[in-house]
């Protein structure tokens, strides 16, 4: 960053004071002074134009276009001219609607508006606060960010602020112009006769602890009564419900809710699901939780964030631009229960501890190689050493070696105060000398780190394996959402399906470091984008990587169906069939094809046409086995045969 500033700086012209002193007055009342430069005795020399001015025109433009080129990707539509829509050729093929649907959105995808703030907040009623034009982020960007938040000892609206889900088709169809969620399949799914009198759009606040929903909004007694009602009034005909992402959980804990009765319950009974629900199509399901949610937790970044600090060290932590963007993520979304929802679930056994992960053959080299040509049995080469995929955080031997960073870096000078400003150095620095986390031990680091957010959230969710799923306490719905800890319903004609993404990098476990010395660092930690290179070649920036759909693993994604439920199980004791359809990830070949008509990635999967004939085909009446049954690409049921859990 220093050396483009650098750069820039030799782009302004600096007039010289002799260059001014030969110009004629007479001339220069005739000039407008537009092109010239100006000395205090009033004298005023024409500028030149010099090769370095060409040369920062030139990267201007480059860099506008790219972006301008960038922002019309990502909002043209997944249907490139010529193509014809999967919904249309259906119905030519004779399929129609049939079954109602429900649709059941993830995290940060649906809308939100405000219906009571504070007074900075004045002409924003039933205004969209997310998901929306984002316009009242630059407009009242602290105004934003306060009624963004919520309560961070009760987990709901704070005091004189009432933000709530957006209802409807368009509380997700998209997250802002032109950039589609839902939009493509509620289209195709319109093509083949699907209205809003058998198509739903299940909004919930997904900032809440699943249990909140129902506690503040009563979310889950509405979509249960909506489902009785699309279920009588579409001739007695089962609901499909597809969710998305978290929704998937937020799904698996409704299915428990509405068999309950009392008061912790919706009442439904036993059968309800039975009768009701024909299939659930999980699309990118997080049923095992998400590695990044780790790192967004202690340090606020992602990938993107680190890769930008190793190109531009001095961007987010600059004295003279702080902006303290990660400081005001994480106080914001430290309140968000749902967060903790998505971490890993399962512990060691699951994800591996210090020595041994179900993913330590994976090779990241030839992962896309493997998908685009097919090959089945060959790998891009032999590996030595297996990437330590169990130590979802460790720290690099900088921060085990450097004792004078922490007392440098640590202790905020800003404005903005986060958790980190309750923790004490000895703290922080016992943490760093640490080591390295597994999923039993990272929930400690976390408990650590952030205290308050964890002492909230894990009296709404749980990450363990249930030992005996008969004792009474896992009645309590703080584990509903958890496969490994609830059961399914009983309901042996219920389909399950997860579909999900592959062929793409992602997140699966982090190097940390403490932050540079010598600054006001509010978060003294951060991903070590120095960190670079391993054996399998899965180390990048920081950060080690395995396949899945960019966000989620495959194995979170696709364990459940291809073994926790997979059968009669102790998790599936009604032997509802499971199948696994994933989607293999194909670029987009041009700017035409917007996010791509064949892509995997954890949203863009969305406009992927397989996926919607899928959907469309089962909404309209087809079975898992008119459909193909699974349909398997990735190492998923190798990764599941390594997972030793009780059945």
């Amino acid at each position: 960053m220093a050396a483009i500033l650098r750069f820039r700086k030799l782009c302004f012209l600096e007039p010289s004071p002799s260059s001014c002193n030969n110009i004629n007055p007479k001339v220069e009342k005739k000039n407008d002074c537009k092109n010239c430069s100006c000395e205090e005795n009033g004298t005023r020399k024409k500028r030149e134009w010099r090769c370095i001015d060409s040369c920062c025109w030139i990267i201007g433009l480059l860099c506008t276009t790219w972006w301008l080129l960038l922002f019309l990707h990502h909002c043209m539509p997944p249907n490139f001219p010529g193509a014809e829509p999967p919904g249309a050729r259906l119905r030519r093929q004779g399929v129609s609607a049939h079954h109602p649907v429900v649709l059941v959105p993830g995290i940060v995808t649906g809308g939100l508006e405000l219906w009571e703030g504070r007074p900075c907040s004045d002409g924003l009623f039933r205004q969209r606060l997310w998901a929306g034009s984002f316009a009242h982020i630059f407009k009242r960007p602290m105004c934003w960010l306060e009624h963004m938040s919520l309560d961070n000892e009760t987990g709901l609206d704070p005091a004189g602020i009432r933000v709530r889900p957006v209802s409807g088709l368009v509380a997700a169809d998209y997250f802002t112009p032109g950039y589609f969620v839902w939009a493509n399949l509620i289209e195709n799914l319109a093509r083949i006769g699907y209205e809003e009198k058998n198509m739903y759009m299940a909004a919930y606040d997904w900032r809440l602890s699943f249990h909140n929903t129902q506690l503040r909004d009563q979310s889950l007694s509405r979509l249960k009564s909506k489902i009785e009602l699309m279920y009588v009034t579409n001739g007695y005909k089962k609901v499909v419900v597809v969710p998305h992402s978290m929704g998937a959980n937020y799904f698996l804990h409704f299915i428990k809710w509405v068999e309950g009765g009392g008061g912790g319950g919706g009442g439904g009974g036993r059968g309800w699901c039975a009768k009701h629900i024909k299939s659930v199509m999980n699309i990118g399901p997080v049923f095992l939780g998400v590695p990044k949610v780790v790192s967004s937790i202690l340090s606020a970044e992602s990938k993107e964030v680190a890769f930008l600090r190793s190109m531009a060290p001095g961007l987010l932590d600059s004295e003279i631009f702080r902006v303290e963007a990660l400081e005001h993520v994480m106080r914001v979304s430290r309140t968000w229960d749902s967060l903790v929802s998505l971490l890993p679930k399962g512990g060691e056994a699951v994800w591996g501890n210090l020595d041994w992960a179900p993913e330590e053959d994976h090779v990241c080299d030839s992962v896309m190689r493997k998908y685009e040509q097919q090959l089945n049995d060959t790998r891009g080469f032999q590996v030595k050493e297996s990437t330590k995929y169990g130590r979802i955080v460790s720290f690099s031997k900088t921060a085990l070696e450097s004792e004078v960073s922490l007392s440098k870096s640590h202790g905020s000078c800003g404005k903005v105060r986060t958790e980190y400003d309750e923790v004490s150095q000895e703290t922080i620095w016992k943490l760093s000398q640490g080591g390295a986390f597994t999923a039993d031990t990272l929930l400690d680091l976390l408990r650590s780190v952030a205290p308050k957010m964890m002492k909230r959230a894990e009296a709404h969710f749980s990450h363990g394996i249930a030992d005996d799923l008969s004792d009474p306490k896992y009645d309590h719905y703080k584990y509903w959402s958890n496969p490994l800890e609830t059961k399914l319903p009983e309901a042996p004609d219920m389909e399950i399906y997860c579909l999900y993404g592959v062929g793409i990098p992602t997140e699966r476990s982090y190097v940390y470091k403490l932050s540079p010395p010598g600054r006001c660092r509010s978060i003294p930690l951060q991903i070590d984008s120095s960190a670079d290179g391993s054996p399998n070649g899965c180390l990048r920036g920081g950060v080690n990587f395995v396949d899945g759909d960019e966000s989620v693993p495959v194995l979170s994604a696709g364990f459940m169906c291809a073994k926790g439920w997979k059968g009669k199980t102790r998790f599936n004791p009604s032997g509802s069939a499971t199948y696994i359809r994933e989607f293999k990830h194909k670029a987009p070949a041009n700017l035409l094809e917007g996010r791509g008509l064949e892509s995997g990635a954890h949203v863009d999967i969305m406009g992927n046409v397989a996926l919607i004939e899928d959907v469309l085909r089962v909404a309209a009446g087809a079975s898992a086995v008119e459909l193909g049954g699974d349909r398997i690409y990735s190492d998923i049921i190798k990764l599941s045969e390594k997972i030793n859990i009780h059945l």
